[in-house]
């Protein structure tokens, strides 16, 4: 049984008067199933971490209050310790690994702890099987997606079978097949009478697993449902809580194939129409790694769209390496890329896009959030005129309040939404997101949608790698597969 006893924390490098987390009373059962849920930066994370010992052993503060772990505190144990019971899933699973080849990963955990070798490679087969890792193995990390990172890392932690499993938004940049993948994982952990602990925005694939959830809010515990109960609550309600839906059909991308084929058709017609549309075209597009594996290769492909574009595809298929080609950040071994007939250097791609990459650690800069909004901001404008334009664009993604907060101290969504919050303050033509979803609430999401629909009213071309269908079903024009 875990047991948290009027439990409060706050991060060190929180400047604010309020805690992170606020006096946490609850128990979970051996074996139980349960989901923590909630807003953007509402303490999910920070309840995992308290968990498997990250706080305040890794991630300082001030941590009041008990935790046990069948009637034995856990306050001090070392993380090691914890480790050869509580398996943990980071929301960043980049942030988690130690090797430089997925084998190695998959081994690391039971080698630490002496495992006989012959084990350790039964084990790893049967994870392999189980999570369907095949194409993974003995592949170099850095050159994996960040879904694929997501697979290797719930990987290493199954190959280690412990009691308690932790896992922080473990679906955020999976595709569907991945997603189902994860959950028969689930369905067979819990059969084994593992103790899950996850952190999750996307609800769907949970809601037949879950024994009880808990919707925290401001690091409190504002609501708590058993699956009975949750499964009760009309759409209405769902929606009224800020949750994502429960309903399997609505992440189901909507006239998807003639979305698809409407684009072709309309390349066919404006091609003889109208050749100032807003028409992109790639021929010959190549890319490989150093190791020399192709990680793209796009003999033709065409787009027309007078808005936001939607790039979808299984986990590892090259759709951030085609955003990243596209947008002239990797130099691509072969490529022509037109833009309304003419030919559109990557120089030039350079300067007329802005790419927010699926993980914005890489690309947040300065010491305030304020500072991060206005960095990207046309230099011929003053700084008087820069903090203002930057204040406005905080509020309407309602960070006002992180002003002056480090980019690097918020949660994943709150950094993700300053991310974007930058990209709009750069005014550049042609907007590319990569997952930018991944860590955002139900409400968070609406805001983005809303966003972006009035970027493309001023006649921005949007692109968004993404495998979340709600997302797309709410604002996105066209959709390309991949």
């Amino acid at each position: 049984m875990i047991e948290f006893e009027n439990v409060s924390f706050k991060y060190a490098n929180n400047k604010s008067d309020k805690a992170n987390l606020y006096d946490i009373n609850l128990k979970i059962k051996s074996g139980e199933f349960v989901v923590f849920t909630g807003e953007s930066g509402c303490g999910k994370t920070t309840f995992t971490r308290i968990l498997n010992g990250l706080v305040p052993n890794f991630f300082q503060g001030e941590l009041t209050g008990n935790v046990k772990i069948d009637n034995v505190s856990i306050i001090g144990k070392k993380v090691e310790e914890l480790g050869r019971i509580i398996g943990s899933v980071f929301q960043n699973p980049r942030s988690q690994f130690f090797n430089v080849d997925t084998d190695s990963e998959l081994a690391f955990a039971a080698e630490n702890i002496s495992m006989d070798t012959k084990e350790i490679i039964s084990r790893m087969k049967d994870v392999t099987s189980q999570l369907k890792l095949e194409k993974l193995r003995s592949r170099n990390i850095f050159e994996l997606s960040g879904g694929e990172k997501q697979q290797i890392a719930c990987g290493s932690v199954a190959v280690m079978h412990p009691d308690i499993v932790v896992l922080d938004e473990p679906s955020s940049n999976l595709d569907r097949y991945a997603i189902e993948n994860l959950r028969q994982v689930l369905v067979k952990w819990k059969a084994e009478g593992k103790t899950i602990v996850i952190s999750e925005h996307r609800l769907y694939y949970l809601k037949d697993l879950l024994d009880e959830i808990f919707i925290l809010k401001k690091g409190r515990i504002d609501e708590q449902y058993t699956r009975d109960e949750l499964i009760f609550l009309s759409d209405k309600e769902i929606s009224e809580k800020g949750l994502r839906t429960l309903d399997e059909s609505c992440v189901i991308i909507k006239d998807k194939t003639d979305k698809e084929k409407n684009i072709k058709q309309d390349i066919n017609k404006h091609n003889n129409e109208d050749s100032t549309v807003n028409c992109i075209e790639i021929e010959d597009l190549e890319y490989e790694y150093k190791r020399k594996d192709k990680a793209l290769c796009l003999k033709k492909f065409e787009i027309v769209s007078d808005g936001i574009v939607a790039i979808i595809g299984k986990n590892g298929v090259g759709k951030s390496t085609f955003l990243k080609c596209l947008c002239g950040v990797y130099k691509a071994k072969h490529d022509r890329v037109y833009k309304n007939g003419k030919l559109w250097p990557r120089k030039q791609r350079l300067k007329d896009s802005y790419l927010v990459m699926q993980d914005v650690n890489h690309q947040l800069f300065t010491e305030s959030v304020l500072e991060e909004v206005m960095i990207s901001m046309d230099a011929k404008m003053s700084d008087t005129e820069k903090k203002e334009k930057a204040i406005k664009i905080l509020k309407r993604f309602k960070l006002e309040e992180f002003a002056n907060a480090h980019p690097m101290s918020l949660s994943g969504g709150q950094k993700q939404r300053v991310a974007i919050a930058s990209c709009i303050a750069a005014e550049r033509k042609f907007i590319l997101l990569d997952e930018p979803t991944s860590g955002l609430d139900k409400n968070n999401m609406h805001l983005l949608a809303k966003e972006l629909k009035f970027l493309k009213n001023k006649e921005k071309t949007i692109f968004v790698v993404t495998h979340d269908y709600e997302f797309i079903n709410e604002c996105c024009d066209e959709v390309v597969k991949i």
